[in-house]
């Protein structure tokens, strides 16, 4: 029944025909999917953090920071107790805030208390927020002077002073 046959013919193999791999077209270039959003960092009540954070994304804090905050965008929550700067694209405060506060944009909420000087473009303030200290507008600098406008040739020019108590634009504020 599974014996072998003794006087099966042999197979004869002969060798493919060599064919050159037709060419592929490439596929249509589709455009790459927009980056996908960084998720926010939270930290949440009875957390402590002793020393610096800094990073580029969106970071919520409802915890106690002792040390300067350096991120792209900073919601503090209601809970939050920060003791040192905080530098940002955009922070929104809801807790307690002690020391310089730079950002384009701030926004405090009734239960936020800032107490330090805050530098920005825009600065909002709901009923109930508590603020001592300076709101310092950020300046933008003037363009440089045509060359048309110049008559008296080789004069130095000195750069300009902003006034006191404005800080620079060039100082870098922003993370980055």
């Amino acid at each position: 029944m599974f014996a072998k046959k003794k006087d099966a013919p042999p197979l004869a193999l002969e060798p493919l025909a060599q064919t050159a791999p037709a060419p592929v077209a490439p596929p249509p270039a589709q455009p790459a999917p927009p980056p996908r959003p960084k998720p926010a960092s939270m930290l949440a009540p009875g957390l402590a953090i002793k020393g610096d954070v800094m990073g580029d994304g969106e970071v919520h804090l409802d915890c106690v920071v002792q040390g300067d905050i350096r991120v792209g965008k900073l919601v503090l929550g209601p809970n939050a107790r920060v003791e040192g700067a905080l530098y940002a694209q955009v922070i929104e405060i809801h807790g307690r805030v002690t020391g310089q506060v730079s950002a384009k944009q701030v926004r405090l909420y009734g239960t936020a208390v800032v107490d330090g000087d805050i530098t920005h473009e825009q600065l909002a303030m709901e009923s109930g927020a508590q603020f001592q200290g300076r709101s310092l507008k950020f300046q933008r600098q003037a363009p440089p002077p045509s060359a048309a406008s110049n008559t008296v040739p080789n004069t130095a020019q000195a750069a300009p002073t902003p006034a006191p108590g404005v800080q620079s634009p060039a100082m870098a504020v922003y993370p980055g």
